[in-house]
């Protein structure tokens, strides 16, 4: 059975996206992405080097296998992002952006307003949205309404490791949604990904947790069985939730004790 990933009309067999950055080195980099099994991959176009061949992310990222995902990271206010995202248009010839518009620089929250209207304006400039969001299910619905082609959730705080801490609005925004969910940020280890997986996220997007990791390749290879095994169990259906016990053996299968003479 084909259970593709749809998003802005581009069909992905991975539900693993990966960030590039915070990696050690570009070789961890590139044997991490190659262990992730992913498709798509993020790059932050404000820091790229594009005169530097050997700090260049896009040098060691092979274009025919992996497409790219330009996101406006580092960017504070509506008019930053809207430049970034025509920039990482132009360097990396795609109409995808991964939105982000972060203007606090401590927690790394984004601004719900900032990001709407970013998300409006790259829209009507023929971009495929995919904007990173707290996990507000009226933002996540504003979002769709404007065109974007996902709405990404936080999980937690951005490299935190705190993993998920926003399952029920995650619940709320796969219940209302019409494009596929994406869970970013704050997953620390493979059961984090199997969670949203399991409560029906289409993908999930790990960077830190990967790139940070003692042995990155390892990590990311642990984080494609974790996507996969969640999104099992999610095709499979769980069982409900009961507040008694149920014997796995029906009570007629227990023998009669034995009466003494």
């Amino acid at each position: 059975m084909a259970d593709e990933l749809v998003i802005g009309g581009v069909s992905f067999k991975s539900r693993l996206i990966v960030g590039t950055g915070r990696h050690r080195s570009m070789q961890e980099m590139v044997d991490s992405l190659e262990a992730s099994g992913t498709e798509m991959v993020t790059v932050a176009i404000r820091r790229l080097d594009l005169d530097n061949p050997e700090r260049n992310i896009l040098e060691h990222i092979n274009l025919d296998k992996y497409r790219i995902l330009p996101n406006t990271a580092g960017c504070r206010t509506v008019e930053e992002a809207l430049f970034v995202a025509r920039l990482g248009r132009e360097v990396a010839q795609t109409d995808f952006v991964k939105l982000e518009v972060i203007p606090d620089a401590k927690y790394l929250f984004p601004d719900p307003n900032g990001t709407l209207e970013a998300a409006r304006q790259l829209v009507d400039d023929g971009f495929k949205v995919l904007p990173y969001i707290h996990a507000d299910p009226v933002l996540a619905k504003n979002l769709e309404e404007v065109g974007c082609v996902t709405v990404m959730p936080l999980g937690s705080a951005i490299g935190s490791g705190q993993g998920i801490h926003t399952v029920e609005e995650v619940r709320i925004i796969l219940e209302n949604a019409n494009v596929p969910v994406v869970v970013d940020a704050g997953l620390a280890v493979p059961s984090d990904a199997s969670k949203a997986l399991e409560i029906g996220a289409d993908a999930v997007l790990v960077n830190t947790a990967i790139a940070q990791a003692e042995n990155p390749a390892l990590m990311a290879d642990a984080f494609k069985k974790g996507v996969e095994a969640g999104r099992q169990a999610y095709l499979a259906g769980r069982i409900p939730v009961r507040t008694e016990a149920i014997a796995s053996s029906p009570p007629t299968d227990v023998p009669e004790p034995a009466v003494a003479d």
